[in-house]
Parts: structure tokens; sequence; C-alpha cells
């Protein structure tokens, strides 16, 4: 998503926010500079500090039903200067701590009303449309395990946009690829655990540890230790990617496949974990697993399936990777393609 339209938004009303709206029928507004081929989109503030997005429609336009709280309202709207006469599709906010997804959202109309400047209703309710989905909660929640284990990769696709602002392309496993993070040669697989003692790692399936073709892999894995206090929400870590990544939507969705959709927020808000440790391992030949290629190396015909088996890394070797090697392998990632 164009960061640029995101902070275009945000700035003016912000601007907007500065003072506060005489009564309660009117709305402070302001056009938004976008090079469309009609009348302006405009950001607007209502007196109880409710936020707005403006596109500007026809008078014999109507509008949707159906978005009517209790986080978005969308409403046909009139407004009338002392020489100006418009009409709009107001999409208004009414949670302001989700002020954020919402002006992530109206950023997404304006860079689709690029691409359908004919129609900005239309881009208005295509973007709706795709929202929609995240917004559902139709999945169960997610449980304690789970959630560091998401930890966990969110970490390290932190690290990875940080190098690279588009390095959510990187992040496969939501789609079930076999390893959580990879481009062509260089990939990642991700664990991790609560656990107080021991480094025992599950593996699940004979592809699971097996480097990509020609390629290296590395297993990252963490111990983390859940805290009230301590450490780092995992809905912050989430707006951390978020706002390194230059496609927010394309990460949300991502998000929505393994389960945590913007309207689970509240459940998640009390987890925070603290990484306690950290290790790094090369998946080379030297390393203890079970894989496809290692059996068919051997001459063993694979005739089972659904394995699943420990690996114990309480004790060296295998020897950790050096800071200096992780960030290397990671860097090697995001210069090639995915």
């Amino acid at each position: 998503m164009n960061d640029g339209f995101r902070d275009l938004i945000d700035r003016h009303w912000r601007e907007l926010e500065s003072e506060r709206v005489s009564t309660e029928r009117r709305l402070r507004i302001a056009e938004l500079p976008f090079d469309g081929e009609h009348d302006r989109p405009a950001a607007a503030v209502d007196y109880e500090g409710h936020r707005h997005f403006l596109v500007p429609i026809a008078s014999h336009q109507s509008i949707r039903r159906g978005l009517d709280g209790p986080v978005l309202l969308l409403r046909k709207r009139p407004l009338e200067g002392e020489d100006t006469y418009q009409v709009y599709a107001d999409l208004g906010c009414l949670r302001p701590d989700m002020n954020d997804l919402f002006t992530m959202l109206c950023a997404d109309v304006l860079r689709t009303t690029e691409s359908m400047p004919h129609t900005p209703l239309k881009a208005l309710y295509k973007v709706l449309d795709r929202w929609k989905a995240l917004f559902q909660n139709t999945g169960a929640r997610l449980g304690p395990e789970q959630l560091a284990g998401l930890f966990g990769e969110l970490t390290v696709l932190v690290r990875l946009l940080e190098k690279d602002s588009s390095a959510h392309r990187l992040w496969r496993g939501p789609h079930g690829h076999r390893h959580d993070f990879s481009a062509a040669t260089v990939a990642v697989e991700v664990k991790s655990t609560t656990a107080g003692d021991g480094r025992r790692v599950r593996i699940h399936g004979l592809e699971q540890l097996d480097a990509p073709v020609e390629g290296t892999l590395a297993l990252a894995w963490f111990r983390l230790e859940r805290s009230s206090e301590l450490g780092e929400g995992i809905l912050q870590l989430i707006e951390r990617a978020l706002r390194l990544c230059d496609d927010e939507t394309a990460l949300l969705n991502l998000l929505a496949v393994v389960g945590l959709r913007p309207s689970d927020a509240a459940l998640y808000q009390d987890f925070r974990f603290r990484v306690v440790e950290e290790r790094w391992y090369l998946a080379d030949t030297e390393f203890p697993k079970l894989t496809s290629n290692d059996l068919a190396t051997a001459g063993i015909r694979i005739t089972v399936t659904d394995v699943a088996y420990t690996v114990d890394l309480s004790n060296e070797p295998p020897s950790p990777l050096e800071a200096t090697e992780v960030n290397e392998h990671l860097s090697r990632m995001i210069r090639e393609p995915s």
C-alpha cells in the first residue's frame, strides 16, 4: 500500500482535530490533494471527534445499505458551502481505537481510485468488500501455543522488513509452504517454545527441514516467556510489521489466513512475550534431521506418511550460527527472487 496516501490522510485528520467542530450537525473538512478526474475526496472530523472519509458522488447515486456500525458507518451526505454543493459517500469510523486501521483502509481507497478514476464509488465498494473478510471473526480463537509460534514468525518477519519493505512476500508459512520463509534458494523455518528447559524442536513431516534445491535452510529457535509487563505485545509486534511493510493489506490478509483478524484485537491485547533465548542453526548435512532427501540418498524407500519427530538441541553439536551469519542469511534471502 502507498504509505504516501496513508501519511497524507492522517496529516489532514490531525490538522482538522486541532480545533473542535462548532455544532453537532457540522463537519470540519479538508479536500485531499488527489489528482483525480472529478471532484476530490476529502477528510473530515465531526463534533464527537470521529474521523470521516468523503468520496464525491453524483446527487442521483444511492449508497449501499448495511454498513451502520459499530465500527464503520456509510451514508449519503450532501454538503453545502457559500458557493458550493457536493454530495458525498461518507464513510465514518465510530471507534477511535480503530483509527490506524481506518487510515489504512482509506489509503487503500485512494490507491484503488487511481486505477478507477471514473468510478470512485465503485472503488470504495471494492475496497470495503476486500476488507470485509478481514473484519469478520469466523475462526476459533488462537491459543497460547499458536500465539507463541506466530510471535516467533513475526519477529523474523520484522527483521526482514527492516531490510526490505516488500519482505512480506517471503512469508510463505500462512499458505502452507514447507518453510515459514522462502526465496528461491534461501529459506528459514521458525520454531518457538514457552518451555522453561531443554531445546527440543518438534518437526512435522519429512520436508520441513529439507533445504531448497541447491540452497540453504536456517532453523530459527526462540524460547519465549509470557509476561504481563516485560517483552512486547503481539499486537504491538504486528503494528511494527505493518508500519515497515509497503503493502499493509497484503500483510493483513496473511494474518487473516493464520487466524488473526483486526476484529479479534481485543482478545489478544494482554498477550505479551519476552525472548529469553534465541538460537539459529544451519540445517545442513551435519544437522540432526530426517528428510526425504536423506532417505533417498541412503537408498531407503519412502512408504510412510504423516511423519513427526523431535530434535533435541540441548547439547552441542550442532553449534548455533553467529549473529553475523544470521544477518547474512537473511540478507541473501532478500537479495534473491522469491
